[in-house]
């Protein structure tokens, strides 16, 4: 039984993540578009793949490639994602590889697993997504502005500004997860426990996982459900002042979520708006230490700090891009688009498209029309977490640096070998000039 549990294992991590690398490894050597972006974005920067998206653009709202299409223009990225012709996820056409994926499919929690949000679909989602906006609503995240200071505060009291601080571990991981597991109803002897599953976790939403990194994020997925099955269990017999009871609570015409429902709800909050806010904080403080200029207008000005985030998000996003697969034939663009294509839709790259931004590799905190970026993705399956991210970027970032205005990016700055996640390992930092 344990080998065969073992080999489906391998399957799942050869069909999700060995033989896609392989295919657009060898799709980048005969100079593929899209191949070359998935392959190269592993190991260069968000500005250094500039080039790629400019190529894209350049040949036309939508470019196909060998195997998928690509578009870095703004408004394809944002009629894809709108758009009721694409779904996320992949379809299943009956061919060979889906007799064998069904074989070793097994049920896992994981934001990229169904129920999960970002791969439901209408009528599902439509019902689903009701429910959880009810409880996450921009008010809600709001009230847990003051609390996200006072831990931004605790934080930084631990850090001795006479030494280098290595700033990913200690503090833009930290804040994050600690608001998550506050927003989770985690007891405080939890917590710790919780935070482990959300840094083993969020390379799920990565693609080309070596095996290694696979079994790891299985076994971290897997003790995750565990706990929480208790955990929710726990939080209806003790409903607390907490997001996730009220969402335990919430019903619809009398209906609540299932849970299934609920437990993908809580892994997607706790992976995606763990991993994604990690970034956005670890890219903020790299791009301003490399932007003095900017940096001292936030000191000038710090009513800018929350356009200032936007603009981060614009030009170093936390996700490279996303997927999408036509579910009939279709135009973007006046380009035609076969039923099951896939297409990459590249923020990182509509988020530089010159239509749209002036001078669009200038990184300006005071940017007019910074908050048009497509960090959060578009339509139906704009980012749940989107308004949370925002305020924690804003606060987490005010608080630091009102507390160390001369800080700076050591040398040993690295950045995550992943492909789609975009941000940093290591971080370390002089707290004090």
């Amino acid at each position: 039984m344990a080998a065969v549990t073992r080999m489906k294992q391998r399957v799942r991590w050869g069909l999700d993540h060995a033989l896609p690398r392989t295919v657009m490894t060898y799709a980048a050597r005969k100079g593929d578009l899209p191949g070359r972006l998935i392959v190269e974005s592993g190991r260069r920067e968000t500005a250094d793949l500039v080039d790629l998206f400019d190529a894209a653009r350049a040949s036309g709202p939508i470019h196909r490639g060998r195997l998928s299409f690509t578009t870095a223009a703004h408004a394809g990225v944002k009629e894809i994602l709108t758009s009721p012709d694409f779904r996320t996820g992949i379809v299943r056409s009956g061919g060979p590889f889906d007799a064998l994926r069904a074989w070793a499919d097994v049920d896992m929690l994981g934001p990229l697993s169904p129920p999960s949000l970002l791969v439901t679909e209408p009528p599902d989602h439509t019902r689903y997504r009701k429910l959880v906006t009810r409880v996450f609503t921009v008010r809600a995240v709001e009230a847990l502005r003051g609390r996200t200071e006072q831990i931004a505060h605790q934080l930084i009291d631990q850090l001795d500004p006479s030494a280098p601080v290595e700033m990913v571990e200690t503090y833009c991981a930290r804040l994050p997860l600690t608001v998550i597991t506050e927003v989770l109803g985690v007891e405080p002897a939890d917590q710790e426990r919780v935070l482990a599953f959300g840094t083993a976790a969020a390379p799920s939403l990565d693609l080309g996982l070596s095996w290694k990194s696979f079994r790891e994020v299985e076994a971290a997925l897997v003790d995750f459900a565990d706990w929480l099955g208790s955990h929710l269990e726990h939080l209806r017999a003790h409903p607390g002042d907490n997001l996730m009871s009220k969402l335990v609570a919430a019903k619809e015409d009398g209906v609540g979520l299932s849970d299934a429902e609920l437990m993908a709800t809580a892994g997607l909050v706790l992976a995606a708006g763990f991993e994604t806010t990690v970034n956005l904080l670890g890219n903020a403080i790299v791009l301003l230490d490399r932007h003095p200029d900017q940096l001292a207008r936030l000191g000038r000005e710090p009513g800018l700090w929350p356009n200032a985030v936007d603009e981060v998000l614009r030009i170093d996003p936390p996700v490279l891009l996303t997927g999408r697969m036509a579910v009939r034939d279709t135009t973007v663009a006046g380009t035609r688009v076969p039923e099951g294509a896939i297409v990459s839709t590249l923020l990182a790259g509509a988020n530089r498209d010159p239509q749209v931004f002036t001078e669009p590799d200038v990184f300006d905190v005071a940017r007019a029309n910074a908050g048009e970026h497509l960090a959060f993705s578009a339509g139906r399956h704009y980012c749940l977490g989107a308004s949370l991210a925002r305020m924690e970027g804003e606060v987490g970032l005010r608080v630091l640096y009102d507390r160390f205005p001369d800080l700076r990016v050591l040398p040993g700055a690295r950045r995550r070998s992943t492909r789609i996640l975009r941000g940093f390992e290591t971080l370390p930092v002089a707290l004090a000039g």
